[in-house]
């Protein structure tokens, strides 16, 4: 299972790990198992784990006060799945995280990062390479939420991550979207029209 975390690194860092330093990987990270529905993280609770996804497919939402659902994120193979916020500062979580299939994860804490970080240049370029594209995804999925059309939304997340839409059950998609269900039925159809 660790060979698919280091040819994620070698991939995203477009170098290869030695054997030494990918030594601190091993120690860091252990496995985990989720089956399908199985929560990795209840809102309320510290998120003291970064989980990189071996396989599966995983999501992260909301539940407002009416009782829907909102999902931030989706997670799949060779994805990384944490609340950030409540990581990095050890707060308490607004989300829940759980599981859509069954799914392997490598999950490691907060400490081992940091020591990961200061011990490995690799995976400290990892990490900066995950900021970054962690930022301008989180920006353009806002832009995308203020500025787009459902029709360019739905659009938007063809062209971003098609897997997601053979992925995850329609209902996820809209709430992902932020539209209802029926108003991505009508999207989904107006486009195949044309």
């Amino acid at each position: 299972m660790l060979h698919s975390l280091r040819n994620y690194i070698n991939r995203i860092t477009s170098s290869t790990i030695s054997d030494e330093e990918f030594k601190y990987g091993e120690a860091a990270f252990k496995m985990k198992t989720l089956k399908k529905k199985q929560f990795l993280l209840h809102e309320g609770s510290v998120c003291k784990f970064m989980s990189f996804i071996i396989n599966g497919a995983m999501r992260q939402y909301h539940i407002d006060d009416k009782g829907n659902e909102h999902i931030i994120s989706f997670g799949i193979e060779e994805w990384w799945i944490s609340d950030r916020g409540s990581f990095t500062n050890l707060t308490p979580s607004r989300y829940n995280i759980d599981a859509i299939e069954d799914t392997n994860l490598l999950v490691t804490t907060r400490d081992e990062i940091n020591s990961l970080k200061e011990s490995s240049p690799l995976f400290l370029k990892m990490a900066h390479i995950l900021d970054e594209n962690s930022f301008i995804a989180s920006q353009k999925r806002v832009e995308a939420t203020i500025s787009y059309t459902a029709e360019e939304k739905f659009i938007y997340l063809m062209e971003t991550n098609p897997v997601f839409v053979k992925r995850f059950p329609q209902n996820m998609l809209a709430s992902y979207l932020g539209i209802t269900p029926e108003t991505l039925s009508r999207v989904r159809k107006s486009l195949l029209g044309k």
